[in-house]
């Protein structure tokens, strides 16, 4: 069965979506949620493997609380909005699903059937969680949101402020935090594409730090440079890097 959490401000809205999902044998609606916060509490408590999430509503809109999903309980998210084709467009770009109000059910079957096909599927739903989180709201400006980074069997979304440092260790990158580490899903050459315009900097073919939780910068030699995290972890600067490093002194 997939359980699924309806998110919308309007009764009526969430009252026609329920009726409509009653046609599906497999679908079963273990919850609602009027706004964002409690969407959020729902998720945690519920653990729903597909939710339908209005955008605009009051305490926490939509946009809001897919930046706040954390932890491993990431569901399938259906983006349910009333915004015109050209928002439409963007998130057909960024291959998010959505429903366009009034729900067609043409459309809502096709939002089933993309749930049925990620059940259990763990880290394709923690990467379209976090494709989710860079999409903008209406006249703001994409930005990258997000990491998945795994945990044993479990898929966890980074908020990409408390990353202090990606490391590869052979085909292996390891996504550092103040309390543990998580291993990333993509290389370090496609991790470091999606920093760009973010306070990050490569000091090594091996590693990529965030310039904000860069603690101490100490001259080993003219082109050596030992480099001190916030969490007190060190990582020795390549000759390569050491001019750009010495700039991150200016920061």
């Amino acid at each position: 069965m997939i359980k699924t959490l309806i998110v919308d401000d309007e009764p009526i809205a969430r009252k026609v979506l329920l009726e409509e999902l009653e046609r599906f044998s497999d679908v079963v609606v273990v919850g609602q949620a009027e706004n964002g916060e409690d969407a959020l509490a729902h998720i945690q408590e519920l653990g729903p493997d597909l939710v339908f999430l209005d955008l605009e509503m009051p305490l926490m809109g939509g946009f809001e609380m897919i930046r706040n999903l954390d932890g491993s309980v990431l569901p399938v998210i259906v983006i349910v909005t009333a915004y015109n084709q050209h928002a439409i467009e963007a998130f057909e770009a960024g291959a998010v699903d959505y429903l366009l109000k009034p729900v067609q059910p043409a459309r809502l079957e096709k939002a089933v059937e993309r749930a049925r096909a990620l059940q259990g599927k763990r880290r394709e739903r923690a990467e379209n969680a976090a494709k989710l989180s860079e999409l903008p709201a209406p006249g703001s400006v994409p930005r990258l949101r997000k990491i998945v980074g795994r945990s044993g069997e479990e898929y966890f979304l980074l908020d990409i402020n408390e990353i202090l440092a990606f490391q590869a260790e052979g085909e292996v990158v390891w996504i550092v935090t103040s309390k543990a580490r998580y291993m990333a899903t993509q290389p370090l050459r496609v991790i470091e594409a999606r920093l760009k315009n973010l306070p990050f900097q490569r000091v090594h073919r091996n590693a990529i730090v965030n310039v904000n939780h860069v603690k101490k910068l100490s001259a080993m030699s003219s082109q050596r440079w030992l480099l001190t995290l916030s969490n007190s972890q060190e990582l020795i600067v390549s000759k390569r890097q050491a001019r750009s490093v010495r700039n991150m002194i200016k920061w």
